[in-house]
């Protein structure tokens, strides 16, 4: 059995694509029709600094998905059987499906793009090394009850949204102890209660579109289950104002014995979260009661062999949040007296060692 999960906004760069857009030109020129802008000059080039505006992030994620998915199939003929998507990704893996066509679903992300790009005051975070029930306990305790769970990436990597100034207010009650906060570039607070209007209009745009029912079963983000096609419009509609599942989604899947999983688009970010989700499983099952639990990786050794690999000024992109190019500020460090990280430009903050990747320096 085989998965193809499509990854959403977040894991855009400039130069993804590159090999597409020559190979699909049809598409290529249907797609510029239905955007009224180059998506090849956007993907490739981005003269005007716009592939990281929500706008333009989604339907350039959707295109690069999307032929990264036709190629797939033209080289292997292989068709999954299950998809799945995160967030924006979701809107690839109902095209696969072929609940709709590649013009019509690039329509509908254009749409959704332009709506929550309109969306203000909000924020996100990534909280890592915390459970929900941490993070809602946290919450509650300190009268942020506003603040929605909108992300659940593993059962210790979950994305909060809301108001920028509750964000802001949370910060710190995640500085402490094992737990690292990273504000994610946004101005919306996507996946919560804050994007009600952007769903009841995106409601009434989709009332005109027809859909087809799924071909191959398609995996919910609001569910964690394969999409009754009754449902797919509500369920896209739902999408916008709950929680991406996608821990859950994972989980469900790999109940399936010997089921392979497959990333199509740009990236790798959600093969990473699926190791994450595997290995933190199979902790959970093997974890020791707490008199005989092994001590914590040893963050003196993690630091002391980054910073034999790696000189200050290095650039990396987050695994765990939207930052895709980031530079070391200084040497990496033991905080708090177990925690490897290292301060980065730009962001003013520290960064766990664990959830960064180097960037080539091709690229």
């Amino acid at each position: 059995m085989r998965t193809y999960v499509f990854p959403g906004q977040g894991a855009q760069q400039k130069g993804m694509g590159a090999s597409l857009f020559g190979e699909f030109k049809d598409l290529t020129r249907s797609a510029d029709s239905v955007l009224g802008y180059s998506i090849e000059e956007l993907c490739l080039e981005d003269p005007d600094g716009l592939l990281d505006r929500t706008q333009y992030t989604q339907p350039a994620m959707y295109v690069v998905n999307a032929l990264s998915y036709y190629q797939k199939i033209r080289e292997t003929g292989l068709v999954p059987d299950f998809v799945a998507g995160h967030s924006l990704g979701e809107y690839n893996a109902l095209l696969a499906a072929e609940v709709f066509d590649f013009e019509t679903g690039l329509r509908l992300v254009r749409k959704r793009g332009e709506l929550m790009g309109r969306a203000s005051g909000g924020g996100m975070a990534a909280v890592l090394n915390a459970s929900e029930s941490e993070i809602r306990t946290v919450l509650a305790d300190n009268g942020l009850d506003s603040v929605d769970l909108a992300n659940f990436n593993t059962p210790s990597q979950i994305v909060i949204s809301g108001r920028a100034e509750d964000i802001e207010a949370a910060k710190p009650l995640f500085q402490t102890g094992n737990h690292l906060f990273m504000p994610l570039r946004t101005s919306g607070a996507f996946h919560s209660r804050y994007m009600e209007p952007a769903r009841a209009e995106f409601e009434e745009f989709l009332s005109e579109i027809a859909f087809s029912k799924p071909r191959i079963p398609v995996i919910s983000n609001v569910t964690a289950r394969a999409y009754e096609g009754h449902l797919l419009k509500e369920g896209l509609t739902e999408q916008m104002v709950h929680a991406v599942r996608w821990s859950d989604s994972m989980k469900h899947l790999l109940e399936t014995p010997g089921m392979e999983f497959e990333e199509i688009g740009h990236g790798n970010v959600l093969t990473k979260l699926l190791q994450k989700i595997r290995r933190e499983a199979k902790n959970a099952e093997k974890a020791p009661s707490p008199a005989v639990a092994k001590a914590p990786e040893n963050a003196e050794e993690m630091v002391r062999k980054w910073n034999a690999s790696h000189a200050v000024g290095a650039r990396f992109r987050s695994t765990a949040g939207n930052y895709g190019d980031l530079r070391t500020a200084t040497a990496a460090t033991v905080l708090f007296g177990h925690r490897a990280a290292v301060y980065m430009h730009g962001y003013r903050g520290y960064f766990d060692l664990r959830e960064l990747d180097p960037i080539p320096a091709a690229q």
